[in-house]
């Protein structure tokens, strides 16, 4: 660190100069990151992938398919806007409800659009059927490339929403903390300079990799919030050490020890994002990689562009004082910590009662994966597919899809016996109500009727089932299962159709198939995610203090407070409290909010634990240290984790509803850890296990300035 900041310190001007020209270029590329955004990021390389690729190249299923909504509207005008979407040359088939009568009611039709073209802009493609229908009110585009690019569309809006609700309390809070409009306004600009950086990044990358649309919301929320208290610890630090010394001198003492602290607290954050790629999902791996980049650049902006605006506003960072902040304001803290020390059993016993009882719910928390309902209802894509739904009563059933590969080829005597074994077999699952194969769709009842009407004239008339269902050692059997494809019977059926039918080589994709192997994906990998991070954040802390009980403790209690997190979420949102209407959290929440937050949760204890062990190291004093600590830092965590809690619950406001549940988690869990554990829990255990805290196995001695001798 002592490197570092010489180069600061020499090189300040030219840091800035680069930080300026690289924000420049890289705002350029961040405009064109919305437009990149597709899917919601449950996308993962398995069976269920591989067999819609073999229905779409080999089978000429439709890779893509809409619906054209008709609500009220009159049979001419159905067929001229059908007519009209038709000449676009965009779709391979148009099925209208005038030609199938079962997408026909009185007053509701729907109207599916084919889609074959691998290379067509879905969104594109939406944009231009959406302008053919806008001028007619009843017709309403929705289906899977529909709703995504609403989902687009209502993030952009969310992150204008987050924003200007967050920012300007998060202004509010620095003003508190610092006093000056200056001083207040170095943190935003150190924030924002680090998530342009990170969205021209992530532009670069999108034309690479596919990117979700929620990194949109998470990347900023995330960025925001972890630069910004990176400069709060800096500031508050450099203002600290500028009273005892000039400026020059203060930036290298804050580089050196608020820059550690920076520097280990990031670390912490990259574990848990870092973690995250374990698990072969799109989205996760998405918000894995979008993470580290913008946990990077605020590192890199924090502990070189800050220092150098620092230097370069000299004095000038506390020009334009509204509010005077009282040098005293620790004794406050200092009393605070005190008394808490003196009762530490009966403190140490209540935060577990607090802690235990937001617990409570989530034993009953049901995760599903983000579906329609991640749209706001304002959106006429959803109600029209809602209505949809239930009208015709998509929700109650689902579609499985089998490719069964046979190298000897379906064709032969022995290949049109094992088709009619596994359609017999398939017609007698209780769960299985409809199964088309060349016999279902032909009428021929048999392989002995088949061989005799493919060798008389009906062949003509079979050759097109034949290739509908077969082609080669390939054979897609579409099957109708009576219950939904989010349902546990529909993913059971889909997981254990090999032991089922041992004998045949059967693939499976469809709803039921996507759903199983995403939840099995995350299930069979959340133990070495939780395993990573806890180990490596173990060493990490061992490390920086040199302790066994300190990173324990730190886990645990970071593990009690996330737990209490998912119980409220549980309480808001399953339960449908504050407002909102009783529903599930998405399946990725857990997962997310427990690998950013335990991460981020860990700044407040690198920034509280250094201090103390500042102290402890000077004066072997357990009980001072923890009461000097916790003075010198509970200001800056206080307003640090109040402005997390803004920047990141200012999603509640919000209307893409993983998103604003991975803020309000956010929020809740770092509320959680800077009030019941930072302020409550961490100085009553230091008190109890007194020296306890610092001991490290195979050293002897006291233990002095971080070593022990």
């Amino acid at each position: 660190m002592r490197m570092l900041a010489r180069i600061v310190l020499k090189g300040y001007k030219y840091i800035i100069l680069f930080w300026i020209l690289l924000a420049i270029a890289m705002a350029f590329l961040a405009i064109r990151l919305p437009s990149m955004l597709e899917g919601d990021g449950f996308r993962m390389d398995g069976e269920h992938e591989k067999v819609m690729e073999i229905a779409a190249e080999t089978f000429d299923m439709p890779a893509e398919s809409l619906f054209l909504v008709f609500d009220g509207v009159s049979d001419e005008k159905l067929a001229n806007r059908l007519q009209e979407v038709e000449a676009l040359g965009v779709t391979s088939e148009i099925v209208s409800p005038l030609d199938d009568r079962t997408m026909y009611t009185k007053d509701l039709s729907y109207a599916l659009l084919h889609f074959n073209d691998d290379e067509l802009d879905m969104a594109e493609t939406v944009t231009a059927i959406r302008d053919v229908i806008k001028a007619d009110k009843g017709i309403t585009l929705t289906g899977q490339s529909a709703i995504t690019k609403d989902i687009n569309t209502a993030s952009q809006q969310d992150l204008m929403t987050a924003e200007a609700i967050g920012l300007p309390i998060a202004i509010i809070v620095l003003l508190f903390a610092f006093g000056t409009v200056v001083a207040s306004f170095v943190p935003l600009l150190i924030g924002v300079s680090a998530v342009i950086v990170s969205f021209g990044v992530l532009a670069i990358l999108g034309n690479y990799i596919d990117l979700s649309i929620f990194i949109l919301n998470i990347i900023p929320m995330l960025g925001l919030a972890l630069s910004i208290d990176f400069a709060l610890l800096f500031i508050s630090r450099y203002r600290e050490e500028r009273r005892k010394g000039n400026a020059l001198d203060a930036v290298s003492i804050t580089i050196q020890t608020a820059g550690r602290s920076v520097l280990f607290s990031a670390f912490c954050v990259f574990i848990g994002l870092g973690a995250m790629l374990l698990i072969q999902v799109e989205i996760f791996e998405n918000i894995a990689v979008g993470g580290m980049i913008v946990v990077a650049m605020a590192v890199i902006s924090s502990l070189t562009l800050l220092p150098s605006v620092l230097i370069a506003l000299g004095d000038r960072i506390d020009k334009w004082q509204l509010l005077k902040v009282k040098q005293n304001g620790s004794d406050r803290w200092r009393a605070f910590a005190g008394n808490v020390i003196k009762r530490p059993i009966m403190i140490t016993i209540v935060a577990l009662i607090l802690l235990g009882i937001a617990l409570i719910p989530v034993r009953n928390m049901d995760l599903t994966i983000p579906q329609i309902d991640s749209l706001p209802k304002s959106y006429d894509s959803r109600l029209a597919y809602e209505k949809m739904e239930d009208t015709f009563d998509f929700g109650g059933e689902s579609s499985a899809y089998i490719v069964a590969t046979n190298k000897a080829g379906w064709e032969a005597k022995e290949g049109l016996e094992q088709i009619k074994q596994l359609e017999d077999k398939l017609m007698n699952d209780p769960l299985v109500k409809e199964v088309q194969t060349i016999y279902q769709v032909s009428g021929v009842e048999s392989p002995e009727a088949w061989e005799q009407a493919w060798g008389s004239p009906m062949k003509e008339k079979l050759a097109p089932v034949k290739e509908a269902f077969i082609q080669d050692e390939k054979m897609l059997i579409p099957v109708q299962l009576k219950v939904s494809g989010a349902s546990d019977e529909a993913q059971d059926w889909v997981r254990e159709l090999d032991k089922k039918y041992a004998s045949f080589d059967l693939m499976v994709g469809g709803e039921a198939k996507f759903n199983q192997e995403i939840f099995d994906e995350i299930a069979d990998k959340i133990i070495p995610v939780l395993t990573v991070i806890i180990i490596s954040t173990f060493i990490v802390l061992m490390l920086a203090f040199r302790s066994i009980l300190i990173p324990f403790k730190a886990i645990v209690m970071n593990v009690l407070g996330l737990s209490a997190t998912f119980g409220i979420l549980v309480y808001i949102f399953q339960y449908g409290h504050f407002g909102l209407t009783a529903g599930t959290i998405a399946l990725i929440i857990p997962v997310i909010v427990f690998s950013l937050v335990f991460g981020l949760s860990m700044d407040y204890e690198v920034f509280l634990i250094s201090r103390i062990q500042e102290a402890y190291a000077n004066t072997q004093d357990n009980d001072f240290a923890t009461v000097e600590g916790l003075a010198a830092t509970s200001k800056i965590i206080t307003s640090a984790a109040l402005i997390m809690i803004v920047l990141t619950g200012a999603f509640a406001f919000t209307d893409v509803m993983p998103v604003k549940q991975i803020g309000v988690g956010i929020a809740i869990a770092v509320a959680i850890d800077a009030t019941i554990i930072r302020l409550l829990l961490v100085p009553s255990l230091m008190k109890l296990f007194g020296k306890w805290n610092w001991w490290l196995p195979f050293r002897k001695g006291p233990y002095r300035a971080g070593s022990w001798h």
